[in-house]
């Protein structure tokens, strides 16, 4: 969702002795809503609703922030992203993170009812179809039944235990086939049948059917050629998931497009009724300037292009809502207390949850880190935690070099960041504090970080400060670093044939010149021509503390605001160049080098896969990655994480990041034929296990009944280890393409050297159904499944068969299924 207001705008402060609410309770859901005027009711149809006083009935805003944590709402605890949660593979730890996040809302809330609204924007269940998505991070998995199980558990923790009344009010996003975001509201999204009833829509219905989540944004984007908010699916397809009342609400300012950059409609009036028409029941139009949507709406009333029952259907949605918030009635929720924000339990979880979100690529025995050894901690991001869009402001943060230091008797660090100074003929660019940047006799020195593509950040070295662009176009040294809706902190050295460089301010699109007061700005005209003067080599003085080292732990990846965020996706999956030439620089200086990625999304790492003896993946993990990561470098904990996407060798492999037929393309590991850098569900453990005893319950089953899948697991290592056990079918023969394998349950066990347990998994044969388009129904065939056992989608211990005898019968949607080990 888009956001104008700042990401560090003023925070709310609890106060620990603030009263209760005082206002009246107004009448139950269906008596209010016969007791509303018309022009009460159109008030209650945009995010910020207003009160009716006389009824009782306080404002109301939808769209609290809470994809890993509470966002923009100031100090929170900020947990590893969703991407980083999904992959390790713990339902119930993604569950208490959810429970987690939910009070920290909740005491948000009651410092600030007002602003701070209980309905949560949160999980984001788009399948990761393609690893370009610039908001691959804020999703689960590129299989939609894991994504569907890892969001319901999050969106579980959200809502809370009672059984009526809600912790929060989970919102899933974004409604409907919504993976691109260059030109997100002018794209469609074209989905074959088969693709939307076997991979878009059961992401969606697994959260609802479970009564975990209440409410679901729809999409920016076109559906077949449709915008999303009118998408016919939204009343035929989503509204029968659930037995409640479902609210949908819509993304900002997308009612306005379709009569806006779609050209769907003619008029804003139109679009907007076509909207209420479709389903949409709360605007989330102008920020908090309600009027233009109330006049929109009755305007469209006086058309006769909706009546007053259209209004009455959105506004009973949303009291039903609002009345499981308990805004209607006394609030079983309404007690927690102001220190549950920031608690030690929440650090203490927030340190578990980074911990096992770190996934071990590869290892030819160089880890765990021994006792003594010393450690050269190297890269962008060896000593910096960043957080994305959609992060709230933690309270500290734990780098990976913070992590080690004190662990380790040795802990040496470096950027391998380039620091230069820049003049112009024969005048310097100085920097003086917080000031704009401008020429004189003292140069500044600056590091420039590499982010991709040739975009770079400058980090001022007096202060610390990366150079941006203010309003006024002036270039100051004053910020923390890339952020913001419009990323202002980003720059393109163009360098010339006779040495010198020009400097492009990417926000603007502009050259940066100088003044005529000799300050710096891309408000000039001419751009300034710089000499760019090398000071530091920041790949040599890494490699140098690698030699110095007994280890190197590299630690590269994405900045979560460049290069592939909100609104812009990835060109590629090439690591940025100069972090490329770091690692090798820093690999050929000491071969015992470890690469700690951390990232939103796959790379093509092949060359790293290749060369080195270790590598690691990590989602940006919040306030304790460090701890996290250095746990698991170290052996504290064993490294738990699976991918939950497929990391591909080449981009070349990957179909038009707007081709989303998954089955036509070969694509994800579904259909996938190539051979992947990793594999959907890889990760290692530093202990091995053995599979043996493939057991099913049944070798034939008829299309309603479950078969229980269990194996023998034993840990033939010498350390304790978790395993992941992931069971596959792959149906051998059938009238349709069917995926070359597909995940149907999993179940993580953790033993002891030389133990082993049974491993219990669930088949329902109704899950094997694809949907048929004659019948316009998903059917069972008879036909013999493989039954895959293993350590990932490609790395298969054990294989059985499964005969299935549903004579083309129509099966139910399937459900969530749950592994055990005993």
């Amino acid at each position: 969702m888009r956001r104008r207001a700042a990401a560090d705008e003023p925070a709310p402060r609890p106060r620990p002795d603030a009263p209760p609410q005082t206002h009246p309770h107004p009448p139950p859901r269906d008596d209010l809503l016969a007791r509303l005027t018309l022009p009460e009711k159109l008030g209650l149809l945009h995010q910020w609703q207003a009160p009716v006083p006389r009824l009782g009935l306080r404002a109301f805003r939808t769209g609290t922030e809470a994809l890993h944590g509470v966002a923009w709402l100031g100090t929170a605890t900020v947990f590893p992203q969703a991407i980083g949660l999904a992959a390790s593979w713990n339902p119930d730890l993604i569950r208490a993170v959810g429970a987690a996040v939910g009070d920290e809302v909740r005491v948000k809330h009651r410092a600030d009812p007002d602003r701070v609204g209980l309905n949560v924007w949160a999980p984001v269940v788009n399948p990761l179809r393609d690893p370009r998505w610039g908001r691959n991070e804020e999703g689960w998995s590129e299989d939609p039944w894991l994504t569907g199980r890892l969001a319901t558990a999050y969106a579980l923790g959200l809502r809370g235990d009672h059984p009526i009344r809600l912790r929060t009010a989970p919102t899933l996003k974004h409604f409907l086939g919504y993976n691109n975001e260059t030109d997100r509201a002018t794209t469609s999204s074209d989905l074959p049948p088969r693709v939307l009833h076997e991979y878009e829509l059961p992401a969606f219905r697994a959260p609802l059917a479970a009564g975990a989540a209440v409410a679901v944004m729809a999409s920016y984007n076109l559906v077949d050629g449709v915008p999303a908010h009118l998408s016919p699916l939204i009343e035929g397809e989503l509204r029968g998931y659930a037995d409640d009342e479902i609210m949908v609400v819509g993304d900002a300012g997308a009612a306005g497009n379709i009569a806006g950059v779609q050209e769907y409609l003619p008029d804003h009036v139109a679009g907007f009724a076509a909207a209420l028409r479709a389903g949409i029941d709360s605007f989330t139009e102008d920020d908090e300037d309600s009027t233009p949507t109330v006049e929109r709406l009755t305007e469209a009333l006086a058309r006769g292009l909706v009546d007053v029952s259209h209004v009455d259907r959105a506004v009973r949605r949303i009291l039903s809502v609002r009345s499981r918030l308990g805004d209607l009635d006394p609030d079983p929720h309404d007690d927690v207390p102001p220190h549950t924000l920031d608690s030690l339990a929440h650090r203490e979880l927030a340190r578990e949850a980074a911990r096992q979100s770190v996934v071990l690529l590869r290892n030819e025995g160089l880890l765990p880190l021994r006792p003594g050894t010393r450690v050269a901690v190297l890269g962008p991001l060896a000593d910096t935690v960043l957080t994305d869009w959609y992060s709230g402001t933690p309270p500290y943060t734990i780098s990976a070099y913070a992590g080690l230091l004190g662990r380790l008797p040795e802990v040496t660090t470096h950027p391998g960041a380039d620091r230069i100074t820049l003049h112009v003929g024969d005048r310097a660019v100085r920097g003086d504090g917080d000031g704009p940047l401008a020429l004189g006799d003292s140069p500044a020195e600056f590091d420039v970080v590499d982010w991709g593509r040739d975009v770079v950040a400058l980090r001022a070295v007096g202060t610390g400060r990366h150079v941006g662009a203010d309003d006024t176009g002036a270039l100051v040294a004053d910020r923390d670093g890339p952020g913001g809706w419009v990323v202002r902190e980003t720059f393109r050295l163009h360098h010339r044939p006779d040495g010198t460089a020009l400097l492009r301010h990417l926000a603007t699109g502009r050259h940066v010149g100088v003044a005529p007061d000799g300050r710096l700005s891309v408000a000039t005209g001419d751009p300034a021509v710089f000499t760019v003067t090398l000071l530091v080599d920041g790949a040599a003085e890494a490699a140098a503390l690698a030699a110095a080292a007994d280890v190197a732990v590299v630690v590269l990846g994405n900045h979560p605001m460049v290069n592939g965020r909100e609104t812009e996706d990835r060109a590629d999956l090439a690591l940025p160049t100069g972090q490329a030439e770091l690692l090798r620089a820093v690999h050929a200086a000491n071969p015992r080098t470890v690469l700690a990625l951390t990232s939103s999304y796959p790379y093509a790492a092949g060359w790293a896969q290749e060369h080195l003896p270790a590598v690691l993946w990590s989602a940006h993990g919040g306030q304790e990655h460090g701890n996290g990561l250095a746990d698991v470098l170290l052996g504290a904990a064993d490294p738990g994480g699976r991918l939950t996407q497929t990391w591909y060798a080449d981009a070349a492999e990957l179909p038009d990041l707007l081709d989303y037929d998954v089955i036509g393309a070969d694509a994800t590991y579904l259909y996938h034929r190539g051979e992947p850098l990793y594999p959907f569900g890889h990760g290692l453990s530093y202990a091995e296990f053995d599979y043996a005893d493939l057991r099913l319950s049944t070798a034939t089953a008829r299309a309603g009944e479950e078969v229980e899948v269990s194996v023998e697991v034993t840990n033939t290592g010498r350390r304790p280890g978790t395993e992941v056990v992931q069971l596959y079918t792959r149906q051998r023969r059938s009238r349709v393409k069917q995926p070359l394998r597909q995940l149907r349950d999993f179940a993580r066990v953790t033993l002891d050297p030389g133990c082993a347990a049974r491993v219990t998994m669930r088949l329902r044969a109704a899950d094997l159904a694809w949907w048929d388009e004659t019948r316009a129904a998903m059917v069972v065939e008879d036909a013999v499944h493989s039954v895959l056992v293993g350590r990932s989608a490609r790395d298969i211990r054990l294989a059985g068969a499964l005969t299935v005898t549903g004579g083309d019968a129509t099966a139910e949607p399937a459900g969530t299924s749950f592994g055990t080990a005993r």
